[in-house]
């Protein structure tokens, strides 16, 4: 057996176990209707493969974090990534809805890939320098749901739905192997296990909640728009679901840009320019497509070559967002990450369902623009406080 690795994990490392946990949610969408098929169930039983595990990895989040904070980095990713790969295994194997959904929901737990990454960035750089290393990680959560249906589909098509999972335990294991022997421990030796004091100093802590709501309402954006514009698209300009699928990818390739930005611009601008400048674009954005929308102008190009500044912003602010969400405590990283990105899912879900509402009644772009602007506006105050009250703590950040 190998020995314990002493030396932090590899950047390399750390992207995979992210990417990893953002290919877990979407690469089954394509397969929802052959495992209704397969296994008897109405499809929108099936559908709780998803909304099922999103909520699982809300749940998780809040669990995992705390626990890398109590046990170490190490441990909690290892076990993980031991329960996602037999769970996987499980659900390629069930021969019944029920089964193969607590399989799934088990599933989630690989959301640690996600939290701990974040934590060790945090347990090894300053807040500046993990903004630049977490927008490094940031483009594998692009990147992967931007891959994962269509790795999804072709595995459907050619060798059926109980491949996908398949490969899902075939990801866990390796991933768990490179865990195994190049992921050294990074929180620091010797500390002492939080306790609840610094839990509620957190949870009290204003400058924390800033960070918080401005992801929170960054990723609240993506949200509205993923929700509203196909409705959007069919009704008003009448798009096919792959035309809406290329418009989609206009969001996630502006967030590709910005958060390249960021790697390579954090050091030399600061988080607060970052944080600042990220939602001055997506505010933007938005204002100029509704000027343009209420002007006249109706055109699918109008709206996802504007909507792409939405991206930008996120990009260029949820990398120095969220490093600023561990750099409040940051003996408490691993909580911190967890509960910000358990109270994203859930924004984004409350988020997501009024989207449904507002556009089922008015499928317009202005509609779904005013949504996305209200998303922005209040990502822009939260980040304006935020970089009030750092600079209130530490003169001269940003």
């Amino acid at each position: 057996m190998s020995p314990v690795p002493r030396t932090p994990p590899r950047l390399l490392t750390l992207t995979l176990l992210t990417a990893l946990s953002a290919l877990t949610l979407n690469m089954v969408l394509p397969s929802l209707p052959s495992m209704a098929r397969d296994l008897a169930a109405r499809e929108s039983v099936t559908a709780l493969a998803v909304s099922g595990y999103m909520l699982a990895s809300a749940g998780f989040q809040l669990v995992l974090g705390p626990l890398s904070d109590r046990f170490g980095r190490r441990p909690i990713m290892l076990g993980a990534l031991t329960i996602f790969s037999v769970a996987s295994l499980g659900c390629m194997v069930a021969q019944d809805v029920a089964v193969l959904l607590a399989c799934r929901v088990m599933q989630a737990v690989v959301v640690a890939g996600t939290v701990v990454s974040s934590a060790v960035i945090r347990d090894r750089f300053s807040a500046t320098e993990s903004a630049a290393k977490l927008s490094v990680i940031a483009t594998a959560m692009a990147a992967a749901p931007m891959l994962g249906p269509m790795l999804g589909g072709l595995l459907d098509v050619t060798l059926g739905w109980r491949s996908v999972f398949a490969l899902y335990a075939g990801l866990g294991g390796a991933l768990l192997v490179l865990a195994w022997v190049d992921m050294g421990e990074t929180r620091a030796p010797g500390r002492p296990p939080p306790k609840w004091r610094d839990w509620l100093d957190l949870l009290r802590s204003a400058r924390y909640w800033s960070y918080v709501l401005c992801t929170a309402f960054s990723v609240g954006a993506f949200f509205v728009f993923v929700t509203g514009v196909p409705y959007v698209g069919a009704a008003t300009w009448g798009l096919s679901p792959a035309e809406v699928g290329v418009g989609v990818g206009s969001i996630t390739s502006g967030f590709l840009i910005g958060a390249a930005i960021s790697a390579r611009q954090a050091r030399r601008l600061g988080m607060g320019v970052l944080l600042l400048s990220g939602r001055a674009v997506s505010v933007t954005g938005m204002a100029v497509a509704l000027a343009v929308f209420a002007a006249g102008v109706s055109h699918p190009l109008a709206l996802f070559g504007l909507t792409v500044f939405v991206g930008l912003g996120n990009g260029l602010t949820l990398p120095t967002s969220n490093a600023g969400t561990m750099s409040v405590r940051p003996a408490l990283a691993g909580t911190a990450a967890g509960l910000s990105g358990a109270l994203s899912l859930a924004l984004g879900a409350v988020l997501s369902t009024l989207t449904a509402v507002v556009v089922e009644r008015s499928a317009t772009p202005v509609a779904l623009l005013t949504l996305l602007m209200g998303c922005t506006l209040l990502s822009l105050v939260a980040a304006l406080v935020a970089i009030r009250l750092e600079r209130g703590a530490s003169p001269g950040v940003g």
